[in-house]
């Protein structure tokens, strides 16, 4: 078997079978990408060595690419070899003698109390896009502590308890439940009020998912971040953060309590 034939194999195999997020896949197939260019498309898998995959991190890592991409290229790589040595593609896995690098360790963002209070409140004192379904969405991720793939994958269908609880579908497509207290749970009835009389005129269930843009379609990941920037950039709070931030946000007020 030649590398590019098992990669295209190995794609499928974690998509269909796996079940690996759709961000997971596209960052494994860019990984993958980068070694059929550096070893070739048709190079035979089982004469990839150790001293081959050291090759292709050092050309990545001389291509300024950051720690902690190589070393997800390299976890791709291992997943790789795991999958080929376990359907005899292969005898020996040569990705076993590949450790990863060293990354510099940061700490992660989040907001104090005051800052998470205020840009909660910002929606209602700086009407930027759409005050009832921001003020929603930023009480829902901070109350739940959801990632942003799964706020947007969020369905009016999987709101239970009166929209005070929730089914999320997470990583590895992985159910579990999430609450919302009261102010989120307050900030949703209100969004929803104001979604229903916004879009009156379209027929009842057009779009199943929860949070929706100005158009009413389904609200994208990108869609989130960029109403996080307004809300949190010099219109808002002035304090610049991604929607990764609010779920360490959660964890740190769930520690500290």
């Amino acid at each position: 078997m030649i590398l590019k034939d098992v990669c295209e194999e190995f794609i499928i195999y974690i998509k269909s079978v796996r079940g690996l997020s759709e961000n997971t896949v596209t960052g494994y197939t860019k990984d993958l990408e980068h070694l059929c260019e550096i070893l070739g498309d048709d190079a035979p898998i089982d004469n990839v060595s150790s001293e081959d995959l050291r090759l292709c991190i050092a050309k990545l890592s001389d291509a300024k690419m950051a720690v902690t991409s190589v070393n997800r290229f390299i976890a791709a790589v291992r997943t790789l070899f795991s999958y080929a040595r376990r359907f005899g593609y292969i005898l020996k896995n040569p990705a076993l003698e590949i450790k990863t690098l060293k990354a510099p360790k940061y700490m992660p963002k989040f907001l104090t109390s005051p800052e998470i209070d205020s840009l909660c409140k910002a929606p209602e004192k700086n009407e930027l896009l759409w005050k009832t379904r921001d003020k929603a969405l930023f009480e829902m991720m901070y109350s739940s502590g959801c990632r942003v793939s799964e706020i947007i994958s969020l369905k009016i269908s999987d709101l239970e308890n009166g929209n005070s609880s929730a089914i999320v579908t997470g990583k590895g497509k992985k159910d579990r439940r999430v609450f919302f207290e009261e102010d989120a749970k307050k900030a949703l009835d209100d969004y929803l009020n104001d979604r229903k009389n916004r879009f009156q005129n379209q027929a009842e269930g057009d779009c199943p998912y929860l949070f929706v843009n100005q158009n009413g379609t389904h609200l994208t990941s990108g869609g989130v971040r960029y109403i996080l920037s307004r809300y949190s950039g010099e219109e808002g709070i002035n304090h610049h953060i991604n929607p990764h931030a609010i779920r360490h946000t959660f964890a740190t007020s769930m520690l500290s309590n």
